[in-house]
């Protein structure tokens, strides 16, 4: 009986250590099968020198939407910044802080690197700027995935918030 229990456990013993093999014999079988053997995906880093999308002025793109050209006078227009001063407090602070990254791009000097029709598109129509504007695109990406909420704003209003961007 003892040499019975005995043969059972070296039988199991073996059987244990055959079955663990090593990861080259399990990378010779793969190819062996005509699988790729696992290999370790790099991550590519972005440069540290790179500048972010958020920081880049481009001034000629216009973006996707119904504003195609949009003339600024030189001199601000205070009833109607204030007025978009007061829309942008109740529609888009949940995501933008004026002066800092938050959810999305402070709007601050924004008229330093895009172009009126283009924050106005991107006001009004979010959804078609970030499928088919390139910059709306990359914003996307630097700003972890969060895509900007269509308001449901008419142009008037967008452009008084327009005006108001002037302001800071």
């Amino acid at each position: 009986m003892k040499y019975v229990i005995k043969s059972i456990l070296l039988i199991t013993v073996l059987a244990l250590i055959s079955c663990g093999g090593k990861d080259e014999k399990k990378e010779k079988d793969q190819i062996k099968i005509g699988q790729k053997p696992k290999t370790e995906k790099k991550v590519e880093k972005p440069v540290a020198d790179e500048v972010p999308i958020s920081k880049q002025a481009t001034l000629d793109e216009k973006g996707v939407g119904p504003i195609k050209n949009l003339e600024l006078s030189p001199d601000i227009d205070q009833a109607m910044a204030k007025a978009g001063g007061e829309l942008f407090k109740n529609k888009c602070t949940a995501c933008h802080k004026t002066d800092r990254k938050f959810i999305g791009p402070a709007p601050t000097g924004i008229l330093e690197r895009r172009s009126p029709e283009w924050i106005m598109n991107m006001i009004l129509n979010p959804e078609v700027m970030v499928k088919e504007d390139p910059v709306a695109k990359q914003l996307l990406i630097e700003f972890n995935g969060s895509p900007m909420a269509n308001q449901g704003l008419t142009e008037d209003e967008a452009r008084k918030i327009l005006e108001y961007f002037r302001t800071l």
